[in-house]
């Protein structure tokens, strides 16, 4: 059984950092791409960025890029989402996502429930 667990999601303020967790099972993870999208209130959702299998390549949205990082920890099948210098704008449900392909990142095959990060004051 194929499960993605999201956890780190909180309020934060403005200019702060968090750290998102994706505990991943039921499937092989080092040989999976994971990406990190997000939803924002009555938005449609959005990338963040992916992460190749290997944890050696990644990709960024524009509205993260040097803000954002995702890393991957293949003995811990798990993937991070560090989030510095958080806007208000940032505030969404935030998900992690795996496909085997990378050629197919952007059409995950397995989801995780999602995780609420708020930027407020």
């Amino acid at each position: 059984q194929v499960q993605l667990v999201e956890s780190g999601g909180g309020l934060v303020q403005p200019g702060g950092s968090l750290r998102l967790s994706c505990a991943a099972s039921g499937f092989t993870f080092g040989l999976y791409a994971m990406s990190w999208y997000r939803q924002a209130p009555g938005k449609e959702r959005e990338l963040v960025g992916h992460i190749t299998s290997t944890g050696y390549m990644t990709d960024y949205a524009d509205s993260v890029k040097g803000r954002f990082s995702i890393s991957k920890d293949n003995a811990k099948n798990t993937v991070y989402l560090q989030m510095n210098s958080l806007k208000p704008e940032d505030t969404a449900v935030y998900y992690c996502s795996a496909v085997r392909n990378w050629a197919n990142r952007n059409r995950p095959t397995y989801w995780g429930q999602g995780t609420q990060v708020t930027v407020s004051s």
